[in-house]
């Protein structure tokens, strides 16, 4: 394949105009676009960090704009009545840390509007009468209706999320904002905002409940990121000699009830790095208040693997009291893995972690921030390779390993080892970082097995227990018979090795006390 016939791919370009003049490859999106906007006047769509939001934005903008040369041969070039052009405010937020930046960059906003539209805003002290003002000038000089587009509409209050006061401050000082488009509507055509969350009605969008929220839409499921189709066709000369098994388990899995979807900044960074596998994504934004909420809340990280949520939950959740599973599942480092009816015709969303590279970078990350184990590469090695060669003892002076290189700090320091989830959480993590299949709080007819790992050709049924008797976490694991959930593993054809692990911890101690095992 000569590579100079292959479009160049737009990394890092957000502008649709640069795209499509300047010949770079595009995912075209424009049936979608033409379907919201075509039925909704005011919508909502959340996603997370670097999916293609803003992208799909400025898409939306040259659309209303009636720039039709740009839309030469995609699927929007027949159905848009080019004729009629709509001025269009937009909005996209920076970083801010205070609400004197966030004003200073809500009137930075107005002002770009103000130069593109040829306009001024008489009341130049008050943001929200200058957006008002601007909304209803625009559309009595271009005699049309205002398009309002808010790009990261949210980010003010996310960067923030770490400091509730600012974060409230910002919230307040948003609501305001956006309460005016509710005010204008006379003067609006179609109104959209993108970000990585949905805070309640309560707050943020108590002035904006006429707006439809469209994240969770099935028909709406790829309006951002890649298809495997994608990957096959426009991508295919991109990616020759690539394992696509392999790409698929480190990049693809995300799922917002359609197709599974790839991060697009992953594809377009795989390809420009020679194809080498690394965290991309995960690498552009660190998690750090997630950490924070973890240690807060004394998470039992285990249940990472089996969580089943509600509607509701996934919908929208509040600074004031926040919840680690609906942030991690907007900011994307959970996804949909299965939606189920209840007995109550209500709706449950299983979630997983996506790919191998948010499962490994988020707990490698958790591994450095909470454990500080110098040694975490070489501790990981070991487990890995102690696990495949089933040497239950190698396993065992691993994991002790792992607790003894814990500085004394730590524990006067962390709030999180002061449970008795932090040992499981522990081991969870290392385990996770290494790409394992694990299932954690694994539901048998008997009871919940602590950890459950899954190799090639071994299961691992691991209990924990925290200064109890002396065996009692492999008396658990027989008198519930937890192994019967995976004895048909252990039969001809597959023939796996089944591994029974009591792991009991000496909180005085901050080790493991007894460690028993046997094989089925």
């Amino acid at each position: 394949m000569d590579n100079k016939k292959l479009q160049k791919l737009p990394i890092g370009i957000q502008t649709f105009s640069k795209i499509r003049k300047e010949e770079y490859l595009y995912i075209d999106k424009t049936d979608i676009a033409y379907d919201i906007i075509d039925n909704y006047s005011y919508v909502f769509l959340s996603r997370p960090r670097r999916f293609g939001k803003s992208l799909f934005m400025d898409t939306i903008h040259n659309i209303f704009e009636g720039n039709k040369e740009l839309f030469s041969g995609l699927c929007i070039e027949s159905k848009w009545d080019w004729d009629t052009k709509y001025p269009v405010i937009k909005i996209a937020f920076g970083k801010v840390r205070s609400s004197e930046d966030l004003k200073e960059s809500i009137f930075d906003n107005l002002e770009k509007n103000e130069k593109r539209l040829d306009l001024k805003c008489k009341n130049v002290r008050d943001y929200a009468v200058c957006f008002s003002d601007l909304i209803q000038t625009a559309s009595e000089k271009y005699n049309q209706k205002v398009v309002i587009l808010i790009d990261e509409y949210d980010k003010p209050i996310l960067d923030n999320v770490d400091n509730l006061e600012i974060a409230m401050e910002n919230r307040e000082i948003l609501s305001r904002l956006y309460t005016e488009i509710k005010n204008a509507d006379a003067f609006i055509k179609f109104a959209m905002l993108t970000g990585v969350s949905k805070f309640s009605k309560a707050s943020i969008f108590s002035g904006l409940n006429m707006i439809t929220d469209i994240s969770m839409d099935e028909e709406y499921g790829d309006v951002c990121g890649y298809t495997q189709n994608d990957i096959e066709t426009s991508f295919k000369p991109y990616l020759e000699d690539v394992d696509m098994e392999k790409f698929k388990c480190w990049y693809n899995g995300y799922n917002f009830l359609k197709s599974d979807m790839y991060n697009p900044f992953d594809v377009l960074q795989f390809i420009a790095k020679k194809k080498k596998y690394k965290n991309y994504w995960f690498e552009t934004g660190t998690p750090t208040f997630l950490i924070k909420l973890i240690e807060k809340n004394n998470y039992f990280l285990p249940n990472l693997t089996n969580l089943v949520v509600d509607e509701k939950l996934l919908n929208s959740f509040d600074i004031t009291n926040l919840d680690l599973e609906v942030i991690l599942y907007q900011a994307g480092y959970l996804t949909i893995a299965k939606v189920e009816t209840t007995i109550f015709e209500s709706l449950e969303y299983h979630l997983k972690i996506p790919n191998k590279e948010v499962k490994q970078s988020l707990n490698t990350y958790i591994i450095d921030y909470l454990i500080k184990d110098d040694r975490s590469l070489q501790t990981k090695t070991n487990i890995y390779k102690s696990l495949l060669d089933k040497n239950i003892e190698d396993f065992k002076t691993s994991l002790e390993s792992i607790f003894s290189s814990i500085p004394y700090s730590n524990y006067t320091n962390n709030k999180i080892n002061k449970y008795e989830g932090f040992y499981a959480s522990v081991i969870y993590v290392y385990l996770q970082s290494l790409g394992l299949d694990i299932i954690g709080e694994d539901v048998t007819n008997k009871g919940r097995i602590d950890l459950t790992i899954k190799l090639n050709d071994a299961i691992y049924i691991l209990e924990f227990k925290v200064d109890g008797e002396k065996g009692e976490a492999i008396k658990q694991i027989k008198e519930k018979n937890y192994a019967q959930k995976y004895h048909h593993y252990t039969l001809p054809p597959t023939n796996y090795s089944l591994f029974l692990i009591g792991i009991e911890f000496d909180t005085s101690e901050k080790n493991i006390s007894n460690f028993e095992w046997e094989r089925v």
